[in-house]
């Protein structure tokens, strides 16, 4: 393992939970297509990401640790301006579950983001948006009769309880942002 890698994985994930958390608190999340903090930040460390898959290839449980591993999963899922780099990923993230290196649920996420970033249903579910309402839903799911199994396969949480969590991070930001005002 490379412990000086795992740690900056570790801290770029930190940093990107960080700004986030702070869009929620003041209730900024969402009040623009894409908040310019938020891009910046994700756009640095999509930089950094790709110089380490470069090198290394997909940092994994081996490479990294669990906990590195998981913070350069979430780190491409938020590379949502660099498409061209998740797709790239992909089979890289599919390899290592395949060979017991990271978490199946990192490859239904990543999946589900690509799917649903060219336009096409998702198959896990992992994919959400919030109506006029203010009510999160599941994007367009493939095979939705069967999505609770496969969703069970890869070791994610049923349907309902991913969209309620979404939900509720929803409802926080809106309560931040209406007592900001």
């Amino acid at each position: 393992m490379i412990t000086q890698l795992r740690d900056e994985l570790i801290a770029m994930a930190k940093e990107d939970s960080r700004i986030l958390q702070s869009l929620i608190d003041s209730g900024e999340l969402g009040t623009v297509e894409y908040h310019p903090k938020m891009k910046s930040v994700h756009e640095k460390n999509n930089r950094r990401l790709k110089e380490i898959v470069k090198t290394h290839g997909w940092p994994g449980n081996t490479l990294v640790g669990k906990d590195g591993a998981k913070a350069a999963w979430y780190l491409i899922q938020h590379a949502v301006s660099d498409t061209e780099f998740m797709n790239y990923c992909l089979p890289l993230l599919k390899a290592a579950v395949e060979n017991n290196d990271t978490e199946s649920a990192y490859f239904a996420y990543l999946q589900d983001r690509v799917l649903v970033s060219s336009g096409k249903p998702q198959i896990y579910g992992t994919q959400h948006d919030i109506d006029d309402n203010g009510l999160a839903f599941p994007l367009p799911i493939k095979d939705p009769d069967n999505v609770e199994s496969m969703r069970e396969q890869v070791g994610l949480e049923p349907l309902v309880e991913a969209t309620s969590r979404i939900q509720a991070r929803h409802n926080a930001t809106i309560a931040n942002r209406e007592n900001s005002e």
